[in-house]
Protein backbone atom coordinates (compact mmCIF):
# COMPACT_ATOMS: atom_id res chain seq x y z
CA UNK A 1 0.00 0.00 0.00
CA UNK A 2 1.69 3.35 -1.09
CA UNK A 3 2.10 5.65 1.96
CA UNK A 4 -1.11 8.18 2.58
CA UNK A 5 1.14 11.23 1.88
CA UNK A 6 1.82 9.97 -1.38
CA UNK A 7 -1.43 8.85 -3.62
CA UNK A 8 -0.58 7.93 -6.99
CA UNK A 9 -3.51 9.06 -9.53
CA UNK A 10 -3.23 9.09 -13.43
CA UNK A 11 -3.94 12.24 -14.52
CA UNK A 12 -3.77 13.85 -18.20
CA UNK A 13 -3.84 17.42 -17.42
CA UNK A 14 -0.87 16.41 -14.88
CA UNK A 15 1.05 14.87 -17.42
CA UNK A 16 0.74 17.55 -19.48
CA UNK A 17 2.41 19.96 -16.65
CA UNK A 18 4.85 17.14 -16.04
CA UNK A 19 6.01 17.13 -19.96
CA UNK A 20 5.94 20.93 -20.46
CA UNK A 21 8.14 21.22 -17.24
CA UNK A 22 10.79 18.72 -19.00
CA UNK A 23 10.96 20.66 -21.96
CA UNK A 24 10.82 24.32 -20.26
CA UNK A 25 13.68 23.81 -18.68
CA UNK A 26 15.89 22.12 -21.98
CA UNK A 27 14.78 25.60 -23.49
CA UNK A 28 15.52 27.66 -20.81
CA UNK A 29 18.93 26.60 -20.70
CA UNK A 30 19.17 27.09 -24.42
CA UNK A 31 18.59 30.94 -24.10
CA UNK A 32 19.53 31.91 -20.56
CA UNK A 33 23.40 30.69 -20.19
CA UNK A 34 23.64 33.58 -23.17
CA UNK A 35 23.48 36.40 -20.80
CA UNK A 36 26.17 35.15 -18.73
CA UNK A 37 28.85 35.10 -21.22
CA UNK A 38 30.65 38.03 -20.27
CA UNK A 39 30.65 37.12 -15.97
CA UNK A 40 32.13 33.83 -17.17
CA UNK A 41 34.61 35.46 -19.42
CA UNK A 42 35.63 37.17 -15.91
CA UNK A 43 35.11 34.42 -13.95
CA UNK A 44 37.41 31.56 -15.72
CA UNK A 45 39.83 34.27 -17.50
CA UNK A 46 38.70 32.39 -20.52
CA UNK A 47 38.29 34.02 -24.11
CA UNK A 48 35.46 33.30 -26.82
CA UNK A 49 36.48 29.42 -27.70
CA UNK A 50 35.95 28.25 -24.12
CA UNK A 51 33.04 30.46 -24.03
CA UNK A 52 32.00 28.76 -27.21
CA UNK A 53 32.49 25.18 -25.79
CA UNK A 54 30.20 26.18 -22.89
CA UNK A 55 26.98 26.97 -24.81
CA UNK A 56 27.94 24.01 -27.09
CA UNK A 57 28.91 21.48 -24.65
CA UNK A 58 25.09 21.15 -24.16
CA UNK A 59 24.29 21.29 -27.55
CA UNK A 60 26.26 18.78 -28.60
CA UNK A 61 25.19 15.82 -26.45
CA UNK A 62 21.59 16.95 -27.04
CA UNK A 63 21.59 16.74 -31.24
CA UNK A 64 23.70 14.17 -31.00
CA UNK A 65 21.38 11.46 -28.41
CA UNK A 66 17.88 12.63 -29.22
CA UNK A 67 17.05 9.92 -31.82
CA UNK A 68 18.68 7.04 -29.25
CA UNK A 69 16.86 8.08 -26.62
CA UNK A 70 13.61 7.68 -28.01
CA UNK A 71 13.95 4.69 -29.01
CA UNK A 72 15.24 3.80 -25.39
CA UNK A 73 12.17 4.72 -24.06
CA UNK A 74 10.37 2.74 -26.53
CA UNK A 75 12.35 0.10 -25.01
CA UNK A 76 12.20 1.08 -21.09
CA UNK A 77 9.34 3.04 -21.10
CA UNK A 78 8.81 6.64 -21.86
CA UNK A 79 8.43 7.50 -18.31
CA UNK A 80 10.78 5.60 -16.63
CA UNK A 81 13.50 7.48 -19.24
CA UNK A 82 11.58 10.71 -18.51
CA UNK A 83 12.24 10.34 -14.72
CA UNK A 84 16.08 9.70 -15.45
CA UNK A 85 16.53 12.57 -18.02
CA UNK A 86 14.66 14.66 -14.97
CA UNK A 87 17.19 13.92 -11.95
CA UNK A 88 20.39 14.14 -14.46
CA UNK A 89 19.31 17.06 -16.04
CA UNK A 90 18.91 18.59 -12.20
CA UNK A 91 21.95 17.07 -10.44
CA UNK A 92 23.48 18.07 -13.20
CA UNK A 93 22.47 21.89 -13.16
CA UNK A 94 23.80 22.13 -9.91
CA UNK A 95 27.28 20.44 -11.09
CA UNK A 96 26.95 24.02 -12.83
CA UNK A 97 26.35 26.03 -10.57
CA UNK A 98 29.14 24.43 -8.32
CA UNK A 99 31.89 24.57 -10.75
CA UNK A 100 35.28 26.04 -9.58
CA UNK A 101 36.62 25.52 -13.34
CA UNK A 102 35.40 25.77 -17.18
CA UNK A 103 36.60 22.34 -17.94
CA UNK A 104 34.28 21.06 -15.19
CA UNK A 105 31.13 23.42 -15.86
CA UNK A 106 31.76 22.41 -19.28
CA UNK A 107 31.56 18.43 -18.37
CA UNK A 108 28.66 19.41 -16.33
CA UNK A 109 26.87 20.95 -19.51
CA UNK A 110 27.18 18.07 -21.39
CA UNK A 111 25.56 16.06 -18.49
CA UNK A 112 23.06 18.46 -19.27
CA UNK A 113 22.45 18.13 -22.78
CA UNK A 114 22.45 14.19 -21.86
CA UNK A 115 19.32 15.03 -19.76
CA UNK A 116 17.62 17.44 -22.25
CA UNK A 117 17.82 14.37 -25.23
CA UNK A 118 16.36 11.89 -22.58
CA UNK A 119 13.58 14.36 -21.53
CA UNK A 120 12.33 16.17 -25.01
CA UNK A 121 10.90 12.58 -27.22
CA UNK A 122 9.62 11.13 -24.14
CA UNK A 123 7.90 13.65 -22.87
CA UNK A 124 6.10 13.75 -26.30
CA UNK A 125 5.77 9.96 -25.69
CA UNK A 126 4.43 10.45 -22.25
CA UNK A 127 1.81 12.99 -24.09
CA UNK A 128 0.87 10.54 -26.74
CA UNK A 129 -0.71 8.13 -24.35
CA UNK A 130 -2.23 10.15 -21.86
CA UNK A 131 -4.46 11.86 -24.94
CA UNK A 132 -6.12 9.09 -27.09
CA UNK A 133 -8.07 11.01 -29.04
CA UNK A 134 -6.29 13.06 -31.73
CA UNK A 135 -7.77 16.65 -31.28
CA UNK A 136 -7.00 16.44 -27.20
CA UNK A 137 -3.35 15.50 -28.31
CA UNK A 138 -2.95 18.19 -30.77
CA UNK A 139 -4.17 20.66 -28.25
CA UNK A 140 -2.11 19.55 -25.59
CA UNK A 141 1.19 19.18 -28.48
CA UNK A 142 -0.35 22.74 -28.75
CA UNK A 143 -0.02 23.93 -24.93
CA UNK A 144 3.55 21.67 -24.53
CA UNK A 145 5.25 23.49 -27.37
CA UNK A 146 3.49 27.34 -26.27
CA UNK A 147 4.45 26.80 -22.67
CA UNK A 148 8.40 25.99 -24.18
CA UNK A 149 8.39 28.57 -26.24
CA UNK A 150 7.74 31.05 -23.42
CA UNK A 151 10.74 29.66 -21.30
CA UNK A 152 12.72 30.08 -24.74
CA UNK A 153 11.61 33.72 -25.20
CA UNK A 154 11.63 34.79 -21.83
CA UNK A 155 15.25 32.72 -20.73
CA UNK A 156 17.86 36.04 -21.56
CA UNK A 157 15.22 38.50 -19.67
CA UNK A 158 15.28 36.10 -16.66
CA UNK A 159 19.04 35.31 -16.83
CA UNK A 160 19.86 38.53 -16.72
CA UNK A 161 18.11 39.16 -13.81
CA UNK A 162 19.30 36.14 -11.92
CA UNK A 163 22.83 37.13 -12.94
CA UNK A 164 22.74 40.75 -11.61
CA UNK A 165 21.06 39.39 -7.78
CA UNK A 166 22.85 35.96 -7.57
CA UNK A 167 25.58 35.97 -10.33
CA UNK A 168 26.09 33.21 -12.99
CA UNK A 169 25.64 30.36 -11.06
CA UNK A 170 22.07 31.55 -10.13
CA UNK A 171 21.04 30.21 -13.98
CA UNK A 172 21.78 27.21 -13.11
CA UNK A 173 19.80 27.10 -9.48
CA UNK A 174 17.00 28.26 -11.27
CA UNK A 175 16.53 24.14 -12.89
CA UNK A 176 16.66 22.95 -9.44
CA UNK A 177 13.29 23.50 -7.84
CA UNK A 178 11.58 22.86 -11.49
CA UNK A 179 13.48 19.91 -11.75
CA UNK A 180 12.36 18.47 -8.37
CA UNK A 181 9.00 19.95 -8.93
CA UNK A 182 8.74 17.90 -12.43
CA UNK A 183 10.20 14.61 -10.91
CA UNK A 184 6.92 15.29 -8.09
CA UNK A 185 4.54 15.22 -10.52
CA UNK A 186 5.81 12.66 -13.09
CA UNK A 187 5.79 10.65 -10.24
CA UNK A 188 2.34 11.67 -9.21
CA UNK A 189 0.57 11.63 -12.62
CA UNK A 190 2.36 10.21 -15.13
CA UNK A 191 0.45 6.22 -16.19
CA UNK A 192 3.29 3.72 -15.36
CA UNK A 193 4.80 2.44 -18.42
CA UNK A 194 3.27 -0.32 -20.56
CA UNK A 195 5.47 -3.48 -21.61
CA UNK A 196 7.99 -1.85 -24.18
CA UNK A 197 8.63 -2.53 -27.60
CA UNK A 198 11.00 -4.56 -28.94
CA UNK A 199 13.43 -1.89 -30.70
CA UNK A 200 16.94 -2.26 -31.16
CA UNK A 201 19.23 0.15 -31.03
CA UNK A 202 21.86 1.26 -33.30
CA UNK A 203 24.75 1.73 -31.72
CA UNK A 204 27.40 1.68 -33.63
CA UNK A 205 25.56 4.61 -35.96
CA UNK A 206 25.28 6.46 -32.24
CA UNK A 207 28.83 6.15 -31.78
CA UNK A 208 29.94 7.06 -35.40
CA UNK A 209 27.40 10.29 -35.11
CA UNK A 210 28.87 11.28 -31.38
CA UNK A 211 32.40 11.13 -32.66
CA UNK A 212 30.84 13.20 -36.28
CA UNK A 213 29.42 16.15 -34.24
CA UNK A 214 32.29 16.25 -31.75
CA UNK A 215 35.14 16.35 -34.35
CA UNK A 216 33.14 18.82 -36.38
CA UNK A 217 32.79 21.14 -32.74
CA UNK A 218 36.01 20.73 -31.78
CA UNK A 219 37.18 21.37 -35.37
CA UNK A 220 35.68 24.55 -36.05
CA UNK A 221 35.59 26.19 -32.79
CA UNK A 222 40.05 25.37 -32.26
CA UNK A 223 40.66 26.70 -35.79
CA UNK A 224 40.08 29.88 -34.24
CA UNK A 225 42.49 28.94 -31.75
CA UNK A 226 45.30 27.32 -32.87
CA UNK A 227 44.80 28.05 -36.82
CA UNK A 228 43.76 26.16 -39.58
CA UNK A 229 46.66 25.14 -40.56
CA UNK A 230 47.64 23.08 -37.33
CA UNK A 231 47.87 19.98 -37.73
CA UNK A 232 45.58 18.72 -34.74
CA UNK A 233 42.65 20.88 -36.08
CA UNK A 234 42.88 19.32 -39.29
CA UNK A 235 43.43 16.00 -37.60
CA UNK A 236 40.51 15.96 -35.82
CA UNK A 237 38.45 17.82 -39.38
CA UNK A 238 39.97 14.18 -41.07
CA UNK A 239 38.38 12.38 -38.50
CA UNK A 240 35.05 14.15 -38.55
CA UNK A 241 34.99 13.14 -42.36
CA UNK A 242 35.75 9.37 -41.58
CA UNK A 243 32.95 9.56 -38.87
CA UNK A 244 30.51 10.53 -41.31
CA UNK A 245 31.35 8.48 -43.74
CA UNK A 246 31.07 5.50 -41.50
CA UNK A 247 27.49 6.45 -40.18
CA UNK A 248 26.33 7.05 -43.81
CA UNK A 249 27.81 3.27 -44.44
CA UNK A 250 25.76 1.91 -41.23
CA UNK A 251 22.66 3.82 -41.62
CA UNK A 252 22.52 1.99 -45.17
CA UNK A 253 22.78 -1.18 -44.30
CA UNK A 254 21.32 -1.65 -40.60
CA UNK A 255 18.05 -3.06 -40.10
CA UNK A 256 17.02 -0.85 -37.88
CA UNK A 257 18.73 2.39 -38.17
CA UNK A 258 18.52 5.67 -36.05
CA UNK A 259 18.31 7.87 -39.01
CA UNK A 260 16.93 6.15 -41.92
CA UNK A 261 18.51 7.34 -45.23
CA UNK A 262 14.80 6.85 -46.94
CA UNK A 263 13.00 9.52 -45.49
CA UNK A 264 15.51 12.10 -47.44
CA UNK A 265 13.65 10.53 -50.68
CA UNK A 266 10.57 12.43 -49.84
CA UNK A 267 10.89 16.23 -50.72
CA UNK A 268 9.28 17.90 -48.20
CA UNK A 269 10.93 16.03 -45.54
CA UNK A 270 14.33 16.93 -47.33
CA UNK A 271 13.60 20.61 -47.46
CA UNK A 272 12.11 21.01 -43.64
CA UNK A 273 15.48 19.30 -42.50
CA UNK A 274 17.48 21.76 -44.25
CA UNK A 275 15.36 24.41 -43.53
CA UNK A 276 15.85 23.23 -40.24
CA UNK A 277 20.00 23.57 -40.28
CA UNK A 278 19.61 26.69 -41.75
CA UNK A 279 16.90 28.76 -39.25
CA UNK A 280 18.82 27.55 -35.95
CA UNK A 281 22.31 28.42 -37.60
CA UNK A 282 21.11 31.82 -38.25
CA UNK A 283 19.46 32.69 -35.07
CA UNK A 284 21.13 30.81 -32.32
CA UNK A 285 24.69 32.17 -33.68
CA UNK A 286 23.13 35.91 -33.89
CA UNK A 287 21.91 34.82 -30.23
CA UNK A 288 25.83 34.31 -29.11
CA UNK A 289 27.53 37.62 -30.91
CA UNK A 290 24.58 39.69 -29.71
CA UNK A 291 25.07 38.42 -26.07
CA UNK A 292 28.75 39.35 -26.61
CA UNK A 293 28.06 42.89 -28.46
CA UNK A 294 25.43 43.75 -25.63
CA UNK A 295 27.72 42.82 -22.86
CA UNK A 296 31.39 43.30 -24.14
CA UNK A 297 30.99 46.37 -27.06
CA UNK A 298 28.42 47.99 -25.52
CA UNK A 299 29.18 47.50 -21.68
CA UNK A 300 25.79 46.67 -20.86
CA UNK A 301 25.36 45.10 -17.10
CA UNK A 302 23.98 41.13 -17.64
CA UNK A 303 19.97 42.80 -16.50
CA UNK A 304 20.54 44.99 -19.78
CA UNK A 305 21.26 42.60 -22.13
CA UNK A 306 18.47 40.42 -20.65
CA UNK A 307 16.34 43.64 -21.76
CA UNK A 308 18.15 44.23 -24.74
CA UNK A 309 16.55 40.87 -25.74
CA UNK A 310 13.11 42.11 -25.29
CA UNK A 311 11.76 42.94 -28.95
CA UNK A 312 12.48 39.17 -29.59
CA UNK A 313 10.96 37.67 -26.29
CA UNK A 314 7.96 39.40 -27.16
CA UNK A 315 7.47 38.33 -30.59
CA UNK A 316 7.94 35.00 -30.62
CA UNK A 317 5.03 33.44 -28.21
CA UNK A 318 2.48 35.39 -30.67
CA UNK A 319 4.75 34.63 -34.12
CA UNK A 320 4.01 30.83 -32.60
CA UNK A 321 0.55 31.42 -31.98
CA UNK A 322 0.35 33.25 -35.41
CA UNK A 323 1.93 30.12 -37.22
CA UNK A 324 -0.72 27.60 -36.27
CA UNK A 325 -3.73 29.76 -37.66
CA UNK A 326 -1.63 31.48 -41.10
CA UNK A 327 -0.51 27.92 -41.98
CA UNK A 328 -4.28 26.57 -42.96
CA UNK A 329 -5.36 30.11 -45.00
CA UNK A 330 -1.88 30.51 -46.64
CA UNK A 331 -0.35 26.62 -46.94
CA UNK A 332 2.99 25.61 -45.46
CA UNK A 333 4.90 26.14 -48.31
CA UNK A 334 3.78 30.37 -48.67
CA UNK A 335 4.23 30.23 -45.07
CA UNK A 336 7.79 29.30 -45.16
CA UNK A 337 8.68 31.77 -47.53
CA UNK A 338 7.59 34.19 -45.74
CA UNK A 339 8.91 33.97 -42.59
CA UNK A 340 11.99 32.93 -44.14
CA UNK A 341 11.95 36.20 -46.01
CA UNK A 342 11.06 37.98 -42.91
CA UNK A 343 13.85 36.37 -40.76
CA UNK A 344 16.66 37.04 -43.56
CA UNK A 345 15.66 41.19 -44.01
CA UNK A 346 15.97 40.99 -40.26
CA UNK A 347 19.47 39.60 -40.31
CA UNK A 348 20.56 41.76 -43.48
CA UNK A 349 19.58 44.90 -41.41
CA UNK A 350 22.24 44.25 -38.98
CA UNK A 351 24.54 45.05 -41.53
CA UNK A 352 25.07 48.68 -40.71
CA UNK A 353 25.07 48.55 -37.30
CA UNK A 354 27.66 49.89 -35.39
CA UNK A 355 28.73 50.19 -32.22
CA UNK A 356 27.91 53.77 -30.71
CA UNK A 357 24.42 53.17 -32.98
CA UNK A 358 21.22 53.64 -31.16
CA UNK A 359 19.67 50.56 -30.44
CA UNK A 360 16.43 51.00 -32.25
CA UNK A 361 18.57 50.83 -35.47
CA UNK A 362 19.25 46.89 -33.83
CA UNK A 363 15.79 46.25 -32.10
CA UNK A 364 14.10 46.44 -35.37
CA UNK A 365 16.34 44.05 -36.82
CA UNK A 366 16.18 41.51 -33.68
CA UNK A 367 12.56 41.82 -34.52
CA UNK A 368 11.97 41.10 -37.93
CA UNK A 369 14.50 38.02 -37.56
CA UNK A 370 12.53 36.58 -34.29
CA UNK A 371 8.89 37.03 -35.87
CA UNK A 372 10.43 35.09 -39.14
CA UNK A 373 11.78 32.12 -37.04
CA UNK A 374 8.65 31.68 -35.51
CA UNK A 375 6.59 31.84 -38.37
CA UNK A 376 8.92 29.24 -39.33
CA UNK A 377 9.44 26.17 -36.24
CA UNK A 378 5.70 25.14 -35.84
CA UNK A 379 5.27 24.85 -39.76
CA UNK A 380 8.35 23.14 -40.08
CA UNK A 381 7.00 19.97 -37.77
CA UNK A 382 4.06 20.35 -39.19
CA UNK A 383 5.51 19.82 -43.08
CA UNK A 384 7.39 16.80 -41.34
CA UNK A 385 4.69 15.11 -39.90
CA UNK A 386 2.24 15.32 -42.86
CA UNK A 387 5.22 14.28 -45.21
CA UNK A 388 5.30 10.85 -43.56
CA UNK A 389 3.81 7.53 -42.95
CA UNK A 390 2.39 8.60 -39.30
CA UNK A 391 4.01 5.16 -37.88
CA UNK A 392 7.29 6.70 -38.94
CA UNK A 393 5.64 10.29 -37.10
CA UNK A 394 8.09 9.79 -34.36
CA UNK A 395 11.27 9.25 -36.08
CA UNK A 396 10.84 12.05 -38.37
CA UNK A 397 10.07 14.95 -35.89
CA UNK A 398 13.39 13.00 -33.73
CA UNK A 399 15.49 13.95 -36.66
CA UNK A 400 13.96 16.99 -37.33
CA UNK A 401 14.89 18.43 -33.76
CA UNK A 402 18.37 16.73 -34.51
CA UNK A 403 18.87 19.16 -37.70
CA UNK A 404 17.81 22.43 -35.55
CA UNK A 405 19.65 20.92 -32.77
CA UNK A 406 23.15 20.43 -35.08
CA UNK A 407 22.24 24.08 -36.92
CA UNK A 408 22.44 25.72 -33.80
CA UNK A 409 25.57 24.31 -33.05
CA UNK A 410 27.39 25.04 -36.00
CA UNK A 411 25.66 28.52 -35.71
CA UNK A 412 27.67 29.14 -32.52
CA UNK A 413 30.51 27.59 -33.80
CA UNK A 414 31.05 29.82 -36.78
CA UNK A 415 29.50 32.72 -35.87
CA UNK A 416 32.04 32.64 -32.68
CA UNK A 417 35.09 31.91 -35.02
CA UNK A 418 34.06 35.14 -36.63
CA UNK A 419 33.72 37.24 -33.32
CA UNK A 420 36.83 35.96 -31.73
CA UNK A 421 38.54 38.80 -31.48
CA UNK A 422 36.89 41.34 -29.40
CA UNK A 423 38.03 44.55 -30.12
CA UNK A 424 36.11 46.70 -31.46
CA UNK A 425 36.81 47.38 -35.32
CA UNK A 426 37.34 43.25 -35.47
CA UNK A 427 34.36 42.23 -33.51
CA UNK A 428 31.98 44.37 -35.44
CA UNK A 429 33.50 43.11 -39.02
CA UNK A 430 32.62 40.04 -37.66
CA UNK A 431 29.28 40.48 -36.64
CA UNK A 432 28.52 41.68 -39.89
CA UNK A 433 29.96 38.65 -41.68
CA UNK A 434 27.81 36.94 -38.86
CA UNK A 435 24.40 38.29 -40.13
CA UNK A 436 25.59 38.52 -43.68
CA UNK A 437 25.75 34.56 -43.69
CA UNK A 438 23.02 33.77 -41.83
CA UNK A 439 20.46 36.20 -43.71
CA UNK A 440 22.16 34.87 -47.21
CA UNK A 441 21.80 31.11 -46.26
CA UNK A 442 18.31 31.84 -45.06
CA UNK A 443 17.12 34.09 -48.08
CA UNK A 444 18.66 30.96 -50.00
CA UNK A 445 16.42 28.62 -48.12
CA UNK A 446 13.44 30.66 -49.11
CA UNK A 447 13.91 30.81 -52.41
CA UNK A 448 14.17 26.93 -52.68
CA UNK A 449 10.60 26.68 -50.97
CA UNK A 450 10.03 29.36 -53.43
CA UNK A 451 10.79 27.43 -56.68
CA UNK A 452 9.11 24.45 -55.01
CA UNK A 453 5.87 26.66 -54.84
CA UNK A 454 6.48 26.55 -58.70
CA UNK A 455 6.96 22.95 -59.27
CA UNK A 456 3.67 22.57 -57.13
CA UNK A 457 1.84 24.73 -59.58
CA UNK A 458 3.18 22.80 -63.03
CA UNK A 459 2.72 19.74 -61.59
CA UNK A 460 -0.75 20.88 -60.69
Amino acid sequence: MRPSHFSFTPSPRGTLVAAALGFVVVLLDVSVVNVALDALRHEFDTDVAGLQWVVNAYTLTFAALLLTSGALGDRVGARRIFLCGFLLFTLASAACGLATSLALLTVARALQGIGASLLVPNSLSMLQRAFPDKLQRSRAVGWWGGIASLALAAGPVLGGLLVAQWGWRGIFAINLPIGVLGIWLTLKYVAADQPGRARSLDWPGQGTAILALTALTTGLMEGGRLGWTSAWVQGVLLVCGMAVAAFLCIETRSRSPMLPLTLFRVPAFAMTSVSGVVVNFAYYGLIFVFSLFFQIEQGMSPAQAGMAFLPMTVVLMGANLAASRLITRMGASRLMVLGLSIAASGYLMLLPVRTDGAYVWLALPMLLAATGTALTVPTMTNVTLSSVDPARAGVASGVLNSARQIGGLLGVAVCGYLVRDTAPAAFMTGMHLSAGIGGLLTLVTGCLWWMGLGAEKCAA
